[in-house]
């Protein structure tokens, strides 16, 4: 498996000169890295005028490594070749490196940059990456690995301290400034042809191109503001940033996120989450980008799918959630968290089941989780360092039996599996005060639908000792003990009390309550396995309808194409699958197209092909140009065949493996609209084209004919 580095964006608030200065001063050894014992120079250009100078090094490192694997290698050093071609007219470092040594078992490569800061000409920015591919090392390939990765990180935690150490060198010497390059006289009066084009594309062969603009300067000074501005590639992390608004992470860690960040950007292809919200699905996960990515996925579709991300903005909690839910937020704990109350054991969860329901409790615990998040961004910047979870204190002086109602036991775990699932690594530790003896009841019903590492955050105090040494005063000042805590600080969390059972609400008004975040929704979900595409039918009546859609490709990747038929098909059999069992109702697969049919005689393409990628979301539509049956497809993408042989690629095989059991999953909702109407819908989606625009050929001859289909841009503030 390929191991796959890259840095944050590294600041120094010097010049590029000066910067060049100190780093030369690494060679042709470096006391600071005993691991780098000498370097050799094997390949020099400078170009007439100065500007381009290309050094090619063969650098001696003794590799901390056991004796035993270095006798079996049959090698004392490991050897690497280092090519560094600096541009003093751009103001650029590219340094490439690969290793000489085990060149043909394991590769490894480095690419690091210097460039000037885009916002402070007098600020430096260094990037990094790297990559190792182990392919055999005498049977130790892991051990080879762990080794290699250590001594890598270790390198780049000195990586900045080294430039550092020397800056403080040049600055005891008496150098505080190097002047920038400029054009000799000679070479600029006499223009000749050496001067005028420099032989750079041949001899010099500068890798990459310089790294891509958007470095934000209020990012980097971290005293102005802590929001970063998402949405464009172009955006890169600042290792300042992170520190100060993410928290001290390790170059791993921080590659993890970057990356991750990264992938998000070029497959969402619009605004993403939050830095410090991909970070918490990485901790979830222990920094397993894979594992990360899938779980965040689904959670972004699903906050998609109801419309998580306005919640606060958009939706009233009724006046019995405000008078008779006894909970809220009440200042912070020492550690700057935001801290909030409840008084469970006050709380009459059957009388608030029976007159909301369910789902008006999911939606008010998920609009405290949003406020959550927004009180942890306030009091990073309060406080001056990174603050990503909240403390919950949760009182359960109270508690009986009648909490262990059946109907309200299943809400509460149903919520804690949809919290879990959406709001990970957010609890950074649960005080639960007062605890009864029905508690271990509750507990055991409760406790398997908790993640270990949030249960790890648990902290239980029996009887009224929670004001000992080691309770509450441990993580709580004093002032702000709630005062039914015996404390002194008056606390507004409503005390609760029992629903009075005038307002409780039958059950079939609780059946026609809105949307259900749970079950009901204005999408559907569909697998698409290979060979058993999911399709729909829409009948059009008059021609220049506007077919829309908007579908996510949650698990897989798919082919998504529009056909047109006069006659249509016969009415699905149920199941027709069959081998694959698909009984879930959120899994179902639904096939159209008789087998027998012909394409361009019995049906007809009217959209170019579409290959969606996992985790893409796609607005698009078509406008009609005839009456008659449209059938919109999902199909299961198929690599392709190498050209050249029969035997599979590396490539396509390790892709198949990606989707388990040959098998996709997309969540669409689809609507006919009229072409009159067509017009203001679309101006109000906010969206990128993507490259499913083009008509087919049957159909770009009409001038009636048009399609779109667009990209959304993801809001998620």
């Amino acid at each position: 498996m390929v191991q796959k580095y890259q840095s944050p964006v590294r600041v120094y608030k010097h010049p590029f000169e000066l910067i060049m200065a100190a780093y030369e001063r690494r060679f042709p050894t470096c006391p600071l890295i005993p691991m780098f014992v000498h370097s050799d120079t094997v390949n020099e250009y400078k170009s007439d005028d100065g500007a381009i100078h290309v050094i090619e090094r063969r650098c001696k490192l003794d590799i901390d490594a056991p004796r035993l694997l270095k006798k079996i290698a049959g090698v004392d050093y490991v050897y690497f070749v280092q090519k560094n071609s600096l541009n003093r007219r751009e103001r650029t470092l590219h340094i490439e490196a690969h290793n000489e040594t085990f060149s043909n078992r394991v590769i490894i490569n480095e690419y690091c940059c210097y460039t000037v800061h885009p916002d402070n000409e007098d600020w430096t920015c260094f990037e990094q990456s790297a990559s190792l591919d182990i392919k055999s090392f005498f049977g130790f390939e892991s051990t080879v690995e762990k080794i290699a990765m250590k001594q890598y990180t270790s390198n780049i935690k000195k990586g900045k301290e080294i430039i550092e150490y020397y800056l403080h060198e040049l600055e005891e010497e008496g150098i505080t400034f190097v002047p920038r390059w400029t054009p000799s006289v000679s070479c600029s009066s006499k223009k000749t042809s050496s001067c005028s084009k420099l032989p750079v594309s041949t001899a010099i062969s500068i890798p990459d191109t310089p790294p891509k603009e958007g470095l934000n300067n209020e990012i980097l000074n971290s005293n102005n503001s802590s929001e970063l501005v998402v949405g464009t590639p172009d955006d890169k992390l600042d290792a300042d940033y992170i520190k100060r608004y993410l928290g001290d992470l390790t170059p791993l860690q921080e590659s993890c996120l970057i990356r991750l960040r990264q992938w998000l950007q070029e497959t969402h292809k619009g605004k993403i989450p939050k830095d410090e919200h991909i970070l918490r699905f990485l901790r979830a996960r222990d920094f397993n980008i894979d594992k990360a990515r899938e779980i965040m996925c689904q959670s972004l579709t699903w906050r998609k799918q109801h419309q998580v991300d306005y919640i606060l903005d958009t939706w009233n909690p009724p006046q019995v959630l405000q008078d008779y839910y006894a909970g809220g937020w009440h200042h912070h704990d020492k550690d700057g968290r935001p801290l909030y109350v409840l008084r469970l054991g006050q709380m009459d969860t059957k009388g608030l089941v029976r007159a909301l329901g369910e789902e008006a409790l999911l939606r008010y615990v998920l609009s405290i989780n949003e406020e959550g998040l927004r009180r942890c961004e306030e009091n990073t910047k309060v406080f001056g360092r990174p603050i990503s979870s909240w403390t919950c204190l949760v009182d359960l002086e109270g508690l009986n039996m009648r909490h262990l109602w059946r109907p309200g036991m299943k809400a509460l775990l149903r919520i804690i599996e949809v919290v879990e699932a959406n709001y990970p690594e957010t609890l950074g530790r649960l005080l639960i005060l007062r605890a009864p003896r029905v508690f271990p009841v509750l507990w055991t019903l409760v406790s398997p639908f908790i993640d270990d590492n949030t249960r790890k955050k648990f902290l239980i105090y029996a009887g009224n000792d929670y004001q000992a040494p080691g309770g509450l005063l441990d993580y709580i000042d004093k002032e702000i003990i709630p005062d039914f805590l015996s404390g002194e600080c008056m606390c507004e969390v409503p005390e609760g009390g029992l629903v009075p059972k005038s307002l409780y609400r039958t059950a079939e008004e609780l059946e026609n309550e809105d949307l259900k975040l749970w079950t009901e929704t204005i999408y559907q979900s569909a697998s698409v396995f290979k060979g058993a595409p999911h399709e729909i039918l829409i009948q059009i009546v008059d021609a220049s309808s506007v077919i829309t859609w908007d579908f996510d490709v949650c698990k897989g990747d798919i082919v998504f194409n529009i056909y047109h038929s006069k006659r249509s098909p016969q009415p699905p059999k149920k199941d027709s699958v069959g081998a694959h069992s698909i009984t879930s109702p959120v899994g179902n697969n639904v096939q159209l197209i008789d087998k027998m049919w012909q394409l361009g005689r019995d049906y007809s393409m009217v959209e170019s092909p579409l290959t969606c990628k996992e985790g893409e979301s796609v607005q698009g539509s078509h406008v009609t140009r005839w009456p008659g049956f449209y059938i919109l497809q999902w199909k299961f993408h198929s690599m392709p065949a190498c050209a050249t042989t029969s035997l599979p690629r590396v490539d396509d095989v390790l892709a198949s493996l990606q989707v388990s059991s040959h098998k996709c999953k997309v969540m669409y909702y689809t609507e006919v609209i009229g072409s009159e109407d067509f017009r203001g819908s679309m101006t109000s989606l906010e969206s990128s084209h993507s490259g499913f625009s083009q008509l087919s050929a049957a159909t770009t001859s009409s001038s009636q004919s048009h399609s779109s289909s667009l990209i959304s841009r993801w809001r998620f503030c």
